[in-house]
């Protein structure tokens, strides 16, 4: 047994999809050899990936896989033997299409129960490490993630179809070539190194020593985690020479490192003078489109330094490479410089009549007719959360206004955030400013919240006119599409309504939403719809935090109005469900709703005393009356888990109630009366939660 090298050394390949790409080809390529059995089980893979290959080392591989049993169904005796016990043509075809050569005597009979079968048993050679090794090439590059396919033609003129166009492949059993084919190409040990600084090709020697030999003859990490690694570490090492600290979203980290095969970390920098415009125009146009890291000071302002990774080792010692950045980038920030300069020559306001030419939805309209339901929808909620319902509204009509921007046009990303700083440039009230920005938060899992009672109603009018609208002519999202990211709209108001502790129901907002989204034609309510949606998301919430399927169900069944309350109710239930009476309330409060359903009579306004016959219904109603002046008071202040620990003592008369008393008595008066005590046992435990969902 030794390790197995494989390796396609190919024109540049695509950046953000390299990782993948060479983690692909080697899970594929292992997966396939150990099918065969050419690899053990517990064969080690490292994946290699760099701009111009991607390859895999597997370790424990046999030249030759083992023999195996092999026992094979024919066809039935009496198709595949003539009269005379020899084979017939129908036997001799199927055998010669599976290889299996031998004297029909040699054959077993067996009966599978309907007939008897002709069956081969013998043993299956191994398949041997060339043969093997070029299915599992072929099935390694047809199963890769490419995300888009490009189609070359080869010297023989035959058109293929890969990632990128096939220069060189490597397959190197220990020190030996396995002689494999792909796209034309006959595998050797030769591959390209550093596009600058090796010219001539590099023969690998052995397989293990494949990183090593890229790294010391072709100027190349090979690994993809290694190269991210020393680029990282050099660049924190050149910021802290600086004093800096630098700006490495992990989105630019990792593309850079697959755009480059020999990191080298430079220094550069840019005019003070385009400092003046905001931060994030400037951060942003050195990262997307040079690919620079941005650095600020140790106040957090942005400096007018910044790092870049350069794949060459420059003899000057880099002092063109800076330079040569340091034209290319004035050139970027003066574009974006130009931009915020004749942003601000008009104001928000008079930008949101252009919102009537940018269209929202075919039907829903533009989005100057979504900015005004989103108005109206804004200064409802700021009345219902304590908010300023005219700043509202005023950061809701300019919420949208810089879509109308150069800035914006260039870079959507900071849609929002160029609307806060023109909105200060225009002299609006600061809380309107800020609305403008963060009303588009959460905009993800994690991200921070609106911050103020004005930003908070903007946001939650943008995702609740969303969801409305989009619900209301049957857009939901299906299985795993969610074109309109209508579950990212839904998790970011139920993150405010209850992380925020707003006194503002879900129905509450469900339903202004509604009522201001039917001015639209064609748009129904669908109110249901949508609440069960946001039930939905709130359940995967919950259970994300760690309370089980049953303690979730038991408090999302009991709608509470107030979503702030769901995590103290939960907590409660969970408490609850530790008390050694838990159980037995909780499989009490399933039978008492069956028992309830089932019933057709009216129940009374109230249990009548005089009717109480037996003693245990005149024990469980007069344990109601002590408990429900405490449950009642427990309830109103919040104290849910005081209110439940409470129930503990119900445990002893329900039992006793059920155990005694039949419910169902054959004197009407009597059986509407104990229903009734049913029902308010039923009303005075199930304020918190839903306990029969607690029960197992």
């Amino acid at each position: 047994m030794a390790s197995l090298l494989i390796e396609i050394q190919t024109e540049e390949l695509p950046p953000k999809a390299l990782d993948n790409l060479s983690k692909a080809f080697a899970k594929e390529l292992t997966f396939s050899l150990k099918e065969q059995d050419l690899a053990l089980p517990n064969a080690q893979v490292t994946a290699y990936g760099s701009p111009r290959r991607i390859a895999a080392l597997i370790s424990d591989v046999s030249e030759v896989a083992p023999d195996k049993p092999f026992r094979q169904k024919l066809v039935p005796v009496k198709v595949g033997l003539d009269a005379e016990g020899k084979a017939t043509p129908a036997l001799s075809k199927k055998m010669k299409a599976l290889g299996i050569e031998c004297e029909p005597s040699e054959l077993k009979v067996v009966n599978d129960g309907k007939q008897d079968q002709l069956v081969y048993e013998g043993t299956k050679a191994g398949v041997s490490l060339k043969d093997g090794l070029q299915i599992a090439l072929d099935h390694a590059v047809r199963r890769l993630p490419i995300p888009k396919v490009m189609s070359y033609q080869l010297e023989n003129g035959k058109t293929v179809e890969f990632v990128r166009p096939v220069k060189h492949l490597v397959a190197l059993f220990d020190k030996e070539i396995v002689p494999v084919e792909l796209f034309g190409l006959k595998a050797g040990r030769e591959t390209m190194g550093h596009r600058f600084h090796v010219k001539e090709p590099i023969s690998i020697k052995e397989a293990e020593k494949y990183a090593e030999q890229m790294e010391k003859e072709g100027k190349i990490v090979a690994s993809f985690e290694e190269r991210k690694n020393k680029m990282v570490g050099e660049l924190k090492s050149a910021a802290e020479k600086l004093n800096a600290e630098i700006i490495m979203p992990d989105d630019l980290v990792n593309e850079v490192a697959a755009l480059t095969e020999w990191p080298v970390v430079y220094e550069s920098g840019f005019d003070e003078e385009f400092l003046t415009v905001p931060a994030e125009c400037l951060i942003l146009t050195m990262q997307q489109n040079q690919k620079y890291f941005a650095l600020r000071d140790k106040n957090k302002k942005l400096m007018n330094r910044f790092l870049l990774v350069s794949q060459i080792e420059a003899k000057d010692g880099g002092e063109a490479i800076r330079s040569g950045n340091a034209r290319v980038v004035r050139a970027r920030l003066a574009d974006a410089k130009f931009f915020y300069d004749q942003d601000r020559l008009q104001t928000l306001e008079s930008r949101v009549p252009g919102l009537a030419h940018v269209v929202y939805h075919n039907k829903l309209g533009t989005q100057l007719e979504r900015s005004e339901r989103v108005q109206k929808i804004a200064s409802r909620i700021a009345e219902q959360i304590g908010a300023d319902p005219a700043l509202a509204r005023r950061a809701a009509k300019l919420a949208k206004a810089d879509l109308r921007t150069l800035m914006v046009g260039e870079f959507p990303e900071l849609q929002g955030i160029m609307g806060e700083y023109y909105a200060h440039h225009d002299k609006e009230d600061d809380k309107v400013a800020l609305a403008i920005r963060e009303h588009y938060q959460p905009r993800y899992a994690g991200d921070e919240l609106p911050s103020t009672p004005e930003s908070l109603a903007v946001a939650l009018a943008d995702k609740i006119e969303t969801l409305t609208g989009l619900f209301g002519i049957g857009q939901l999202p299906t299985g795993e599409k969610d074109p309109f990211a209508l579950r990212r709209h839904a998790l970011g108001i139920l993150r405010m309504l209850i992380e925020k502790e707003l006194p503002l129901s879900l129905d509450k907002l469900i339903a202004i939403g509604t009522e201001e989204e039917s001015v639209v034609p064609g748009v129904k309510d669908a109110t249901e719809e949508l609440k069960q949606f946001f039930h939905d998301r709130l359940r995967v919430m919950q259970k994300d935090q760690g309370f089980t399927a049953h303690e979730v169900e038991s408090v999302i069944g009991s709608e509470p109005a107030i979503l702030a309350d769901v995590p103290k109710r939960l907590k409660a239930v969970h408490d609850f469900m530790s008390l050694p009476e838990a159980e037995s309330l909780a499989a009490a409060n399933k039978r008492i709703e069956n028992i309830l359903k089932k019933n057709t009579l009216p129940l009374a306004d109230a249990v009548d005393p005089a009717l109480l016959t037996e003693k245990e219904e005149k024990d469980l109603y007069e344990a109601i009356r002590t408990l429900e002046p405490k449950l009642e008071a427990d309830y109103k202040a919040g104290r849910y888990e005081d209110e439940l620990r409470s129930l503990a003592p119900l445990k002893a008369p329900v039992d006793a109630f059920f155990d005694k008393v039949m419910v169902n008595a054959e004197d009407e008066a009597l059986r509407r009366n104990r229903l009734t005590l049913l029902n308010e046992l039923h009303k005075a435990m199930n304020q918190v939660a839903k306990l029969s969902c607690l029960a197992s």
